[in-house]
């Protein structure tokens, strides 16, 4: 096949980080009368991400219930479902914090918002990355924040709140209203999206 002019050949532009060292940013023009490709480092992709589901999740707390002094928000759930299968578990206990955090500030949430949302990404991150099935990653976050952060959050709220909870079983059934309606979003979401990803 003959080339086309030299416009339209295969051109590559390295952007280095100051100093030198790997490149950041690949930038690869005409591939042969393709368009222009752009591939951020994976890491600037995966902050990217984080930063969005962060933001998502922050935002939507504006739709969480109060029960009982803790404030259930299921768009968490469905951002620790996400970060589980599109960044894993460390990324995923980073993002449940800073969006604890963050919607702590805002007036968004409670200080049970931290065990309540931690715990069911530590899960459904390890779920994910060891199983790579959606459903159990969906079930682990479920048992994660139903019951292991339900638990968590009673010392939270006794101790820290000075709330007095009926017993220490008192947030199992609301957090598992709450992450059961997040992980079905998720599940539904992800079964559309994924095929289309892969």
């Amino acid at each position: 096949e003959t080339e086309r002019p030299h416009r339209h050949a295969v051109a590559c532009r390295l952007l280095r980080r100051d100093g030198g060292g790997e490149p950041r940013v690949r930038v690869v023009e005409g591939a042969l009368y393709r368009k222009e490709i752009i591939v951020l480092d994976s890491k600037i992709r995966k902050l990217t991400l984080a930063g969005i589901l962060v933001a998502v999740a922050v935002l939507g707390g504006l739709f969480s219930i109060p029960v009982l002094g803790s404030r259930c928000a299921p768009v968490q759930h469905l951002v620790n479902i996400l970060a589980a299968v599109f960044l894993g578990p460390l990324w995923g206990i980073g993002i449940a914090f800073a969006a604890s955090l963050l919607r702590n500030i805002a007036g968004l949430g409670s200080l049970m918002a931290f065990p309540g949302s931690m715990i069911g990404a530590l899960l459904c991150g390890l779920a994910y990355l060891y199983t790579r099935r959606l459903g159990i990653t969906c079930i682990a976050e479920a048992l994660g924040t139903g019951i292991l952060g339900a638990l968590a959050a009673y010392p939270v709220a006794a101790f820290l709140m000075g709330l007095n909870p009926a017993s220490y079983t008192v947030y199992i059934i609301p957090f598992l209203i709450s992450t059961g309606v997040g992980s079905i979003l998720a599940y539904v979401l992800l079964r559309f999206l994924l095929p289309k990803l892969r």
